[in-house]
């Protein structure tokens, strides 16, 4: 060890040092870097917008857990229906955390924001959040008990693709409900639509989800522990890095919102 005055090595990533301002036309980063740039900036907006949107989500797990400790199938979507809808607010509210750091609208009052874009996003965000519980809650259901159910190889197969489908198209209907008011069915459109058209992109943040819920059974108690720290923004931030360039281009998003007046009860 060297003199009182050397400089201490750091152990662990600092998520409170201010990072050099850019120059005005500096290009933005791109890859692992931006997604970098991007946690170490914004890592306490998306660390308390994924706790909350998890909050939500605990009466979706809790009626997961007693419909399949019950065996009762019938259970399972009905109460899936409910807890879709109670996490759905929040899950739109941390779809415009996510997406105001990946525009780089920072400086607000994180919980104005917040507040804000629950209560503009939390009537239209109800029914969608409902049918997917619902239907999350079905396919779970009948993955957990197909040894029981005798499901063979070729169904087992098309409820993974269906969960699969159904990550796919809510990467991009959670985001445009954060931001739009349109009917369920144009939203479900042009989620399709960007599914489609961006396919490369969706696959990568696909395999990533599934990369990432594989390790996370692989490691349970692990990552159980590690639950209240990554809660839900972990595996989104980079899921939704790899298909925010087709929302961007399709909806322009930082030229619709960069001087867009702030929304009622921001800042």
């Amino acid at each position: 060890m060297k003199g009182r005055g050397a400089a201490a090595v750091d152990l662990f990533p600092r998520f409170d040092r201010q990072e050099p301002e850019p120059a005005p036309n500096a290009p933005r980063k791109t890859g692992l870097p931006r997604l970098w740039e991007l946690v170490r900036r914004d890592f306490w907006d998306c660390f308390r917008a994924g706790l909350l949107a998890l909050t939500g989500c605990l009466p979706f797990l809790a009626g997961m857990f007693f419909s399949v400790s019950t065996h009762t199938m019938l259970l399972a979507p009905l109460l899936g229906l409910a807890g879709g809808a109670l996490a759905g607010p929040e899950l739109c509210a941390l779809a415009d955390t996510l997406l105001r750091g990946l525009r780089d609208d920072t400086g607000r009052v994180w919980w104005h924001t917040y507040r804000a874009a629950w209560r503009r996003s939390a009537r239209a965000s109800l029914l969608p959040g409902a049918l997917g519980g619902g239907l999350l809650a079905a396919q779970l259901f009948l993955l957990l008990h197909a040894e029981a159910l005798q499901v063979d190889l070729t169904v087992g197969m098309a409820l993974v693709l269906g969960l699969l489908l159904l990550a796919g198209l809510s990467l991009y209907l959670w985001p445009q409900l954060a931001l739009m008011d349109l009917p369920l069915g144009r939203l479900l459109q042009n989620a399709a639509l960007l599914f489609l058209g961006r396919l490369p992109r969706t696959a990568a943040a696909l395999a990533w989800l599934a990369l990432y819920a594989l390790a996370s059974l692989r490691f349970f108690s692990f990552a159980l522990s590690l639950l209240p720290l990554t809660n839900l923004w972990l595996p989104l931030l980079p899921a939704l890095f790899l298909v925010y360039p087709g929302l961007e281009e399709a909806f322009q998003l930082k030229e619709k919102f960069q001087d867009a007046p702030p929304a009622p009860g921001e800042p």
